[in-house]
């Protein structure tokens, strides 16, 4: 068990109070445990270029929380988490939201199978890691427009998220993407793949993590109607030929 007074925990607090996100004493030992497997499990793979106690929980803990300034996440929704690599945004929203249900999607068998030693360390309920693409998940049953919400910290171009992402959604549902404040010309490029897929943009949320000079925008899609079969393409294609208007 985790010894809370083995950390300094106030600015993290005070960036949890910011987004109005209270802890009890066992999420927290669950943000904590989360933070040492990471740093031993990034030894001997790369997980994250951040491993710094303070910088991991603004960087990557406050950073997958802060999806509560666009998106209230109630008890009863179903999340999947698309190209989640350590487990982020997933992890930190299942700890702070234990009642969600969430998929997390990665396609590297490495990293799925850290995010399944930290779900079983963690003890946590109604969350399962996943190795696959994007691509191929999509086009299951049991997957495709099955989420209230998509959500991605993947680094893919926006027209290219939007394409893994979207198909996963069910009509009047959401995909949120996590963007840096470089967003402009993306989210301008990507508008017409997004309503291809059968989205629209419905908002943007610009703002700096809690304290700190971090910009993040989150870029909200909301599904009107169903993806076309045609979508997701085969998997590899998304990346080398996003959609664009021709």
């Amino acid at each position: 068990m985790v010894n809370l007074k083995d950390y300094h925990l106030d600015n993290f607090r005070k960036d949890l109070e910011a987004l109005q996100i209270v802890l009890n004493k066992e999420q927290l030992c669950q943000f904590m445990s989360y933070y040492e497997l990471l740093v031993e499990w990034n030894q001997v793979m790369n997980l994250t270029a951040i491993t710094d106690f303070e910088e991991v929980c603004k960087k990557h803990f406050t950073d997958s929380l802060s999806l509560v300034k666009a998106y209230k996440i109630n008890a009863s929704i179903s999340v999947i988490d698309v190209g989640t690599g350590a487990g982020f945004p997933g992890i930190p929203l299942k700890i702070a939201f234990p009642d969600i249900e969430i998929i997390l999607l990665d396609s590297l068998h490495k990293r799925v199978d850290f995010l399944k030693t930290v779900i079983d360390n963690l003890g946590l309920k109604k969350i399962e890691a996943l190795h696959g693409r994007a691509e191929d998940y999509a086009k299951e049953k049991n997957f495709r427009e099955q989420f209230d919400l998509c959500v991605s910290r993947a680094v893919s171009n926006l027209s290219t998220l939007s394409e893994y992402c979207i198909p996963y959604v069910k009509i009047g549902g959401h995909f949120i993407s996590y963007k840096s404040e470089k967003l402009s010309e993306e989210k301008k490029d990507a508008e017409y793949a997004i309503s291809v897929l059968g989205g629209e943009i419905e908002d943007q949320i610009s703002f700096q993590i809690p304290n700190s000079d971090i910009n993040r925008n989150l870029l909200i899609v909301r599904k009107k109607k169903e993806t076309s079969a045609n979508y997701p393409r085969k998997a590899g294609l998304p990346l080398k030929k996003p959609i664009i208007l021709r």
